[in-house]
């Protein structure tokens, strides 16, 4: 009893030096080393455990397969208003993915860093686009991307009550908002908690596919195929149309490129990393292609572009009396989505606050919960600043903007790296016509917008990726650090508010 109770009186001695640490006038760093492992070992489970071919494909698969399938098909469809070109463009789509995914496994291989993109320019252009990668990655493509997928989320769970007609917008912003805020805090709070709710909502989503396919099939079956007769008639074609229908469909099938991010845990990755993505992402796109048909077999074009929530009329005409299961696995799905969005990315704006990008308390961790909180509840705030104007569609195409200005920049750099560093070993070496074409396209998707239908809001999106630029110069370049003596005092007190502390280097 007498050792236990010097235990006990050591620990909370332990306990009180933490609070008056977090309390002290200036920063300081604890020490976590005991803690800091909990918290280190979720962000780097796939070191220690390697992720095979199926698993890989299970992955892209899962991450690519979200919100989109059941937000995009009505704007795809009010892009080309015919269901051929619709079901074309789907297909495209996931064409295009595919040799975009192949572009990436040769980079990944030839350039084995973490960072997504970040390396890849780094090595082939230099800091600056770079730089303008993180900042536009983690000021408006992760942000939005979340921002879309809770504004899908609330557009199916309001949709049920509003029998007939569109949910308020300022119901379906509400929705969003208070999403946004759950998984936020659930994320802040507990990193098993937001891998537990990602398995739950993950076989959800799979189930909901899939019952929607079989219903196809089984009404195809059965000879509903009236609503596929003349399907290119009355089609609206032009580059415009259809690079904003390519827009809503390659939104879809957004995630191709995560597997780049785990590139060093794959086992045997220069064998499995093309053969997962040859096999997963031509799967999703025969999933799309189904599921899109399912739709066609009850609505015409023009009752699916009526529709508020497409799956939800879809369950009402097929399901009926059980049609309350596809809202309520969309929901699941969107939650998935949404939840793993934010997981990831606030590792990204977590990262980004340690390597001096962002304000430095973004990198602190929490006492209590061992949790990246300051990043998670950064990136949250700004996705909800993105519900505030933006409906869907807006927010699709502007988010598809800037993506695929750094997707084309980063193949790209495979096509200049083939000439300027060739000294590199290239383990998967793809066909230079592939990088090609890829670069083709994401020049005239970036391009067709602005020059058939030119709005103010693209040209805002380029204003703001170049401002990036003054800041890299004042900060990164120059290395200001007057903007340290302002922050401090708000580090001080949010470190208070929120017990947080920098995280301090585990030495084995």
């Amino acid at each position: 009893m007498g050792e236990e109770g010097l235990k006990k009186r050591k620990g909370e001695d332990k306990g009180r030096e933490d609070r008056q640490s977090i309390q002290s006038h200036e920063p300081q760093t604890m020490n976590l080393q005991k803690q800091a492992k909990p918290f280190l070992f979720p962000l780097c489970i796939s070191f220690y455990f390697k992720v095979g071919l199926i698993s890989g494909i299970c992955m892209i698969v899962g991450t690519i397969i979200g919100s989109g399938i059941f937000v995009s098909p009505k704007s795809v469809l009010a892009n080309v208003e015919a269901v051929g070109p619709c079901l074309t463009i789907w297909a495209a789509c996931g064409v295009l993915a595919t040799l975009g995914a192949l572009c990436f496994a040769e980079l990944g291989t030839m350039i084995t860093k973490s960072g997504g993109e970040y390396p890849y320019l780094m090595e082939a252009f230099g800091p600056i686009p770079a730089f303008l990668f993180s900042w536009t990655s983690l000021l408006v493509t992760k942000p939005s991307s979340f921002a879309i997928i809770c504004l899908s989320f609330a557009e199916y769970a309001s949709a049920p009550f509003y029998p007939g007609c569109d949910p308020p917008q300022v119901v379906i912003k509400c929705l969003a908002a208070a999403a946004i805020v759950v998984i936020t805090i659930v994320n802040s709070l507990s990193v098993k908690l937001g891998s537990y709710l990602q398995n739950f909502l993950t076989a959800a989503k799979m189930i909901i596919v899939t019952i929607i396919i079989v219903s196809g099939i089984v009404l195809l079956a059965q000879g509903k195929t009236e609503n596929f007769k003349d399907s290119f008639k009355d089609s609206k074609i032009s580059v415009s149309s259809i690079s904003l229908a390519f827009y809503n469909g390659l939104w879809a099938y957004d995630g191709w490129n995560q597997l780049n991010y785990i590139t060093e845990e794959l086992k045997n990755p220069y064998r499995n990393l093309p053969l997962a993505i040859i096999i997963g992402i031509p799967l999703v796109t025969v999933c799309y292609v189904l599921i899109n048909i399912s739709y066609f077999t009850v609505m015409t074009s023009t009752e699916l572009l009526q529709s508020q929530a497409v799956a939800v009329t879809f369950g009402d005409r097929v399901l009926y009396p059980a049609s309350w299961i596809v809202p309520l696995f969309v929901v699941f799905s969107t939650i998935g989505s949404a939840n793993g969005t934010c997981f990831t990315a606030g590792r990204l704006v977590y990262v980004a606050g340690r390597e001096g990008h962002m304000l430095k308390v973004l990198s602190y961790i929490s006492v209590k919960h061992l949790t990246p909180a300051p990043a998670i509840i950064f990136y949250g705030a700004i996705a909800i600043i993105y519900i505030i104007p933006g409906d869907i569609d807006t927010l699709i195409n502007y988010f598809s903007f800037a993506v695929w200005i750094f997707y084309g920049l980063t193949v790209l750099a495979l096509i200049v790296m083939r000439f300027t560093r060739k000294e590199l070993r290239r383990p998967i070496r793809i066909p230079i016509i592939i990088p090609v074409i890829v670069t083709l396209v994401s020049i005239l998707l970036v391009l067709a917008p602005i020059i058939s239908a030119p709005e103010l809001a693209y040209l805002y999106c380029i204003l703001f990726i170049l401002s990036g630029l003054i800041v890299y110069v004042l900060f990164v370049h120059l290395k200001f650090n007057w903007h340290q003596k302002l922050s401090k005092p708000i580090t001080m007190h949010l470190q208070m508010l929120l017990e947080v502390v920098p995280e301090e280097e585990v030495t084995e």
